[in-house]
């Protein structure tokens, strides 16, 4: 078995891989900075700090909203339903989907760790829940 596969991976996918990552070098120096920044971070409010630095507000709105409509097709919210809520396009939502199904999991990773912080930084909420 190759890096990166287990007894689920398929032939397809570890080309698809390929074929979705072999144009981009996560080893230039811009990109291993991009990518250290982003794991030093360890603060909300510096984090928040550093992405308004980065990018534009339309550019946080954009990801927040790519993220979001990763969050519901992970609940098997229909398509129509996320473009209507999110305002992306049809095609954004379908490549999208397309990221969170394959094999790389970055979208399913960061779903996965929003899910346990909620659960880790709002201890309270189950028990007001349960108090309403």
């Amino acid at each position: 078995m190759g890096k990166g596969m287990n007894k689920n991976t398929k032939v397809g996918d570890v080309e698809e891989i390929y074929v979705l990552s072999k144009d981009f070098n996560w080893n230039t120096k811009e990109n291993r900075q991009l990518v250290d920044a982003f794991i030093s971070i360890d603060d909300k409010s510096k984090m928040e700090a550093f992405l308004r630095d980065l990018m534009t507000e339309s550019e946080i709105i954009e990801f927040s909203k790519r993220l979001e409509a990763a969050r519901l097709l992970s609940r098997d919210t229909q398509y129509l339903s996320i473009t209507e809520r999110t305002g992306l396009s049809s095609a954004t939502v379908a490549r999208i989907a397309k990221w969170l199904r394959g094999p790389l999991g970055g979208y399913r990773f960061a779903l996965s760790n929003i899910a346990n912080l909620s659960q880790h930084h709002h201890p309270l909420s189950k028990l007001e829940k349960g108090l309403s």
